[in-house]
């Protein structure tokens, strides 16, 4: 076995955060990308030992969302409601590892922000006043006369409006100097190194103007407990989430187990958002007497062609659809390998088809499928290695020795890019080697059997480590080919060393394919067919919802005979391990249990619910409800307020049907 020493893991905690997703409407391919990059870290700490907590959710509250509701004809928490599912919906479709959403409606995180203005307040860094300038509503600022662009918002370029009102404001100056010095200090602080210069010359240097906290105008947000009339100014709200999501707690001197364990983190955002959190986020904690983040990283945005994505442009795509045409997988490489680490990426569907085909179609799926190909052809699927070796295994060898220290290297810089393309030289010096040795050649020369057997072992053991390492970037795929190699050595601590991969054991007989190769030609004819239907659908007018239109169709007996329900027994219930508003039950239905897993946490506690009789629908397909099977559903009535299990009105056999 082939070794090389690198360092070896820990238990260390490591918390990182994603910017949390204003729910003005749908999230993007561009708004997407920040997810997918953080859960791509957070795997990678995880994989390499790090008790890791990653934290990502929504930020709810503010005028914006007031005046859509309006709009909608719903209640604000109506429409928050409606786009956090959508937002949560999208994170898990692109299949992110998260450990808690947070979400600024939550009432524990309402209370604690209420707690952080009201200290700011009694030790003087909040003092009341008036505030008179211009306010863009988009993007929830205030702005002087001078700081205007064309008489615009200098953020978004949007049009802004005057504003005057009474409000509280934070002593920014107060804290000024401490925080140059800081960032001065901790060059690493701020990542790339072009944002820090900006946040030190453009605002920090020239003098911060105290920052208005409140708001008078609207009424959906936090609200000032002891000044009746305001709102806490939605910025200090959405950036507390990082530490409330931790229970952290304003008024005591003792923190939470969660807040000690994990506080200070690393921050990923957009570049858009980083003077908030670079600059009064910092100086937010430093009125709280904490620590400072770890590190701000400052991601650049992912473009569609040559300019950012906006709705009001029609040049957006989002994650749903570019899955329903390539894969989780696929769409998650794109964004992850083609972003540079401080300029800005650009995103196309010619180029999304271009990268499909060359890089997972073809040096990955390729290399794959042909050498699994050989080994069943050559050695009937057999796994062996008589450790023939010839001085041309020796670039190959290296090669897959040095990936993992590379692949952290760049990964400890948040160069996420970078780092998977470190795993795709391996691979293609994988193809290299098999066009090197040329393992055809060998089979037809009895004598060099042995030989055969080292080079495909060789490869096969490439593509292993290549698999580990791949986990944290395409986790699907990576489980894929470690399934096809039938492997248990699946850690990364199993890519320290050359020749892991068991030997006796045999490859599948017909692995499927991880990526089609795609026909563009036949690609762009569908996709022009279904932008075309879409724009139509747009176009046509919409009808006036009718209340009988809104009702449930009629069904016949027949049609409800097809649910099967049974009467059963609570033995157990626990919370989901990766979801906090998800219970996960085992459900006596006399004759077998089954585990069912319920979205009813914020009504029921779990132990609530052991020995309770439910209702269950028995003949649904069971499915995955992040990472967890459910084999059923337990039946619920609900309101907009609450919600109650269905159970019989007396006590019944478990297994009795339900008529």
């Amino acid at each position: 076995m082939f070794r090389k020493d690198i360092r070896m893991s820990t238990k260390e905690p490591y918390y990182i955060t994603t910017a949390i997703a204003y729910t003005s409407g749908r999230p993007h391919i561009g708004n997407t990308y920040e997810i997918i990059l953080t859960d791509a870290i957070a795997r990678f700490k995880r994989a390499q030992g790090f008790d890791v907590r990653f934290q990502t959710g929504t930020d709810e509250h503010g005028i914006k969302i007031e005046e859509k509701a309006k709009e909608k004809g719903v209640t604000p928490q109506e429409f928050v409601d409606e786009i956090a599912g959508q937002i949560k919906s999208n994170w898990d479709l692109m299949n992110t590892s998260y450990d808690k959403f947070i979400r600024t409606s939550d009432p524990d995180h309402v209370e604690a922000v209420k707690k952080i203005f009201k200290r700011f307040y009694e030790q003087g860094d909040i003092y009341k006043g008036e505030y008179e300038g211009w306010y863009c509503t988009p993007c929830e600022s205030f702005w002087t006369e001078s700081q205007l662009v064309d008489g615009k918002c200098p953020d978004c370029g949007r049009p802004v409006q005057k504003a005057k009102e009474e409000a509280y404001f934070f002593n920014m100056k107060k804290y000024a100097q401490r925080l140059i010095d800081y960032i001065e200090e901790h060059p690493d602080f701020i990542q790339p190194e072009s944002r820090k210069n900006e946040m030190l010359n453009n605002f920090l240097r020239p003098g911060l103007q105290d920052l208005c906290v409140s708001r008078t105008s609207f009424t959906w947000g936090v609200p000032v407990d002891f000044d009746p009339g305001h709102i806490v100014y939605v910025w200090l709200d959405a950036l507390s989430n990082y530490i409330t999501g931790l229970g952290y707690d304003a008024t005591k001197k003792e923190q939470p187990e969660l807040f000690e364990k994990y506080w200070p983190g690393v921050h990923i955002i957009g570049k858009d958002i980083l003077r908030f959190h670079t600059i009064y986020w910092p100086i937010f904690l430093m009125a709280l007497d904490l620590p400072l983040p770890k590190k701000v990283f400052g991601h650049p945005w992912l473009l569609f062609g040559e300019g950012k994505m906006s709705k009001s442009k029609g040049n957006v795509m989002y994650a749903e659809e570019l899955v329903n045409y390539f894969g989780v997988d696929a769409v998650r490489y794109y964004c992850l390998h083609e972003m540079p680490f401080a300029q800005d990426g650009t995103i196309t569907w010619e180029l999304l088809v271009e990268r499909i085909n060359s890089d997972l179609a073809n040096i990955l799926g390729n290399l794959v499928s042909r050498t699994i190909a050989m080994v069943n052809k050559y050695f009937d699927g057999e796994i062996s290695n008589p450790m023939i070796y010839d001085p041309v295994d020796e670039g190959l060898i290296s090669r897959a020795l040095a990936t993992r220290e590379k692949v952290e290297e760049k990964m400890d810089e948040l160069e996420v890019g970078a780092a998977l393309d470190e795993i795709f030289k391996l691979l293609r010096r994988s193809n290299k080697y098999i066009d090197e040795t040329e393992p055809w050649v060998l089979a037809k020369d009895e004598s060099k059997k042995e030989r055969l057997a080292t080079v495909l072992y060789n490869l096969l053991e490439s593509i292993r480590i290549s698999a580990v390492l791949l986990e944290s970037f395409l986790p699907e795929t990576s489980q894929k080919i470690l399934d096809m190699l039938q492997t248990n050595e699946r850690s990364l601590e199993s890519t320290n060393s050359f020749g892991h991969l068991e030997t006796g054991n045999r490859v599948v007989k017909k692995p499927a394919p991880l990526f089609a190769r795609i026909d563009e030609k036949e690609f762009f004819k569908r996709l022009e067919k279904d932008l075309k239907k879409d724009q139509e659908t747009k176009k046509a007018p919409k009808a006036e919802p009718k209340k009988e239109e809104a009702e449930k169709p009629e069904i016949t007996i027949e049609d409800f005979a097809k649910v099967e329900m049974k009467i059963g027994t609570i033995k157990e219930c626990k919370p989901h391990p990766k979801a906090d508003r998800l219970l996960v039950e085992q459900v006596d239905l006399g004759g077998e249990v089954r585990q069912i897993v319920s979205g009813i946490s914020q009504f029921y506690k779990p132990e609530e619910l052991v020995g309770k009789q439910v209702v269950v629908v028995t003949n649904l397909k069971p499915v995955k409800l992040r990472g967890v099977e459910s084999q059923g559903m337990i039946l619920c009535a609900a309101n907009e307020e609450d919600l109650a299990i269905i159970s019989p009105s007396k006590e019944m056999i478990n297994g009795t049907i339900v008529r």
